[in-house]
Formats: structure tokens, sequence, C-alpha cells
């Protein structure tokens, strides 16, 4: 399906970011901590994709980039992060993959948590011109239970 290379047309543009991040994911920790950051989002490969990155003063200063990647073929998004803590492409054990129904979007695959894959999911939901919302969950069980470990709330700065 062709039009769903524009899913993710909303996200361009520049964005704040609050951010919520627990800090020990999948061992009971109830302890979050919070920050703000700067979310900026462009398309590429004639938007067939597209590249989002996030700068934050976290940890003496935090950058993330998220790469999304449209496979029409499978009518599905593939999605990959890296960030500036070990600096390389983060490889997951089982690509992220999903697409968008009824205006939320889900993607799920394996990652490598600490040395052992895990199922992780990121959701889109509440989006709109000027806001938007994502987050991250873990799963240890293959599924049955999700751990939400990461939310962003999104205001877009300046113009759709």
């Amino acid at each position: 399906m062709i039009s769903a290379i524009h899913d993710f047309d909303f996200h361009f543009g520049r964005w704040r970011t609050e951010n919520q991040r627990m800090r020990e994911p999948l061992v009971g920790c109830t302890d979050w901590e919070a920050f703000d950051a700067t979310w900026t989002c462009r398309p590429i490969l004639d938007g067939r994709g597209n590249i989002g990155e996030l700068v934050a003063p976290w940890r003496d200063g935090f950058v993330g980039v998220s790469l999304r990647l449209y496979d029409a073929a499978a009518d599905r998004w593939s999605l990959y992060w890296a960030s500036n803590l070990p600096g390389v492409l983060e490889p997951p054990a089982q690509p992220v993959h999903g697409r968008f129904a009824g205006g939320v979007g889900t993607f799920v695959g394996r990652e490598l948590y600490r040395g052992a894959a895990v199922l992780v999911r990121y959701v889109w939901s509440d989006i709109t011109a000027r806001t938007a919302t994502w987050e991250q969950a873990f799963s240890g069980d293959g599924g049955a239970t999700w751990e939400a470990n990461w939310r962003m709330r999104m205001t877009r700065l300046g113009s759709p």
C-alpha cells in the first residue's frame, strides 16, 4: 500500500519532547527519570524513509537517531536506533517492524537488553498536527505482559 509511505509525514519538523524513562526496566523498578529534549525528523529516500534525531542534556549530552524505512512489498516499516552512548547502530535481535492502523502505529521486534533478547514494542498515538506520543515497552515473557519504560510526549515547534 503505497500511501503507507506517508505514515510518518506527521512527524517531519522540529519537536520539543518531554521524556520519562524508567531507570531499570524488567526488574520491578518504579523509579522514573524525566528530561526534555528536541527532536528533528526529515524524509529520506524520496519519502520511503525518514530519519529523526533526539538531542538532550540528559546524561551530559545524549543524542539518538531513529532510522525508519518503508518496505512496500511487505507493507510495513522497519525501525532502527543508534545513540552516542555506544556509538553504533544497535543491532536488533530481530528487526522492529509494524504499521499504522486507526491512527495508532505499533511496531514489535526483539532487542538485546543487557545481553538477553527481549520483545520490544513502540507505540505512536495521540497524533495531531501539533502533538504526538511515543512509548517503548519491553516484555520478558514473550509478549504476555509489557512494561513501559520510555515515554515521549511531543509538542511541535513552529509550523507543521
